[in-house]
């Protein structure tokens, strides 16, 4: 277990707080200028700043930790059950959201022009009109013209996520197969070296300048995702990579600090004059590749923190309680995940129509959500199997019935 069953907790506990904040993520961009959301208030503000400070890291933090899990998975399943534990995993919520949760947002978004007045059962039939888009690889299905309604919405993670683990899966169980020779064994002691640990933010800064930012996939290109992925499970395999993100903690604080002012100003400088998620300038080709770099400098930074070394005065107590608040938060992850951005749009839709302060719908919206996705989670998922199958939680086993006291006199 990379770095101790302790830091992995940490982690754990981050990757929740990732999830969760997605809620005041998405009603932020609400109230945003220059976000096509599904539903907007009348009133906006240009708050690019304050999103660009969770979007270099927090969905970057989801695909690394999802590849550091698959180490641990291929260690307790054959190659066939890590696959049917992917497809119950990842693709029945997949396929679940799409059908069940996702046309809600669309069809609100639509409601939002006054002009527009079919109900959800003339609109459904259209959403589910598909054509197959190969060079959109891997969100092949696509909505078809004119209309064009189809969509995965926040439901993208489950597509690159389900992707990522099948096509590198025969690399990863033959180096996972190899723990202690070929490439891995001979990568991990070159993590000592100082700075060492920062050189994988190259890749991912070449890589963003080389392709777009594609903003409905949270500003980050798919392939950058990819990167983050395979770290993960690189990282996973000796725990003198965390070592060192702790020895860097300070310097990629403060590199990635100083790459994220310069990259974030450029990309603000040369979207006056084009798109820099996309286009070709000097101007967005250097930010974009900065934007790259702060990414990795910022998890290295994480993970640094999340590894300093703990004192306990209560290790028993404290181990036990902190690993179930983990496995309880962590098993909630990915149903708040897939139900967040239904409900969130569905009461945007009305509360964005009183006439209140903009920071009063706002926390309208947040609180909202948070409660009503949480009394879903608790009272209709968790505890119900099929419901718990549906959002690709694992079957709660059956009680077993106490044994017979022999000694327990007949009446």
């Amino acid at each position: 277990m990379v770095g101790g069953s302790e830091r992995l907790r940490g982690l754990d506990a981050m990757r929740a707080l990732v999830v969760v904040g997605l809620i005041f993520f998405h009603s932020a961009l609400i109230f945003d200028t220059h976000d096509d959301y599904y539903v907007k208030n009348d009133q906006t503000a240009d708050l690019s700043a304050l999103a660009a400070l969770g979007v270099v890291w927090a969905m970057p933090l989801l695909f690394l930790t999802a590849g550091l899990g698959v180490w641990h998975s291929l260690d307790r399943r054959t190659v066939a059950a890590f696959v049917e534990e992917r497809l119950r995993r990842l693709l029945v919520p997949l396929v679940f959201g799409v059908l069940v949760l996702m046309p809600i947002p669309v069809w609100f978004r639509l409601r939002a022009d006054p002009a527009y007045a079919e109900s959800y059962a003339d609109f459904y039939p259209q959403f589910l009109r598909v054509r197959l888009e190969w060079s959109n690889f891997p969100f092949v299905v696509q909505g078809v013209p004119p209309e064009d309604l189809f969509e995965t919405g926040q439901l993208w993670f489950l597509v690159l996520l389900l992707t990522f683990s099948l096509l590198l899966l025969p690399a990863f169980w033959w180096l996972r197969r190899r723990p202690n020779q070929g490439p891995l064994a001979r990568l991990a002691p070159l993590a000592a070296r100082p700075g060492a640990i920062l050189v994988p933010a190259i890749p991912l800064g070449l890589t963003s300048a080389a392709f777009h930012l594609e903003e409905p996939h949270a500003a980050w290109s798919r392939w950058a995702y990819l990167l983050f992925f395979i770290y993960g499970f690189v990282l996973a395999s000796d725990r003198r990579y965390l070592t060192a993100m702790h020895r860097h903690t300070a310097p990629a604080i403060g590199i990635g600090l100083a790459t994220f002012v310069v990259g974030f100003g450029m990309i603000v400088a040369a979207d006056t004059a084009g798109d820099p998620f996309v286009d070709y300038r000097p101007l967005s080709v250097v930010g974009r590749l900065l934007f790259g770099v702060t990414g990795w400098l910022w998890l290295v930074a994480i993970l640094g923190l999340l590894a300093r070394p703990r004192a306990d005065r209560n290790p028993t107590g404290s181990t036990r309680r902190s690993g179930a608040l983990a496995g309880w938060a962590g098993e909630a992850v990915l149903p708040v995940y897939v139900l967040h951005q239904p409900v969130l749009v569905a009461i945007a839709y009305f509360v964005v129509r009183w006439n209140l302060h903009p920071l009063a719908k706002y926390l309208l919206i947040t609180t909202g959500t948070l409660l009503i996705v949480a009394t879903i989670y608790l009272m209709l998922i968790r505890p119900i199997q099929p419901a718990r199958l549906a959002f690709g939680l694992r079957p709660t086993p059956a009680p077993t019935a106490p044994p017979a006291d022999s000694h327990q006199p007949a009446h």
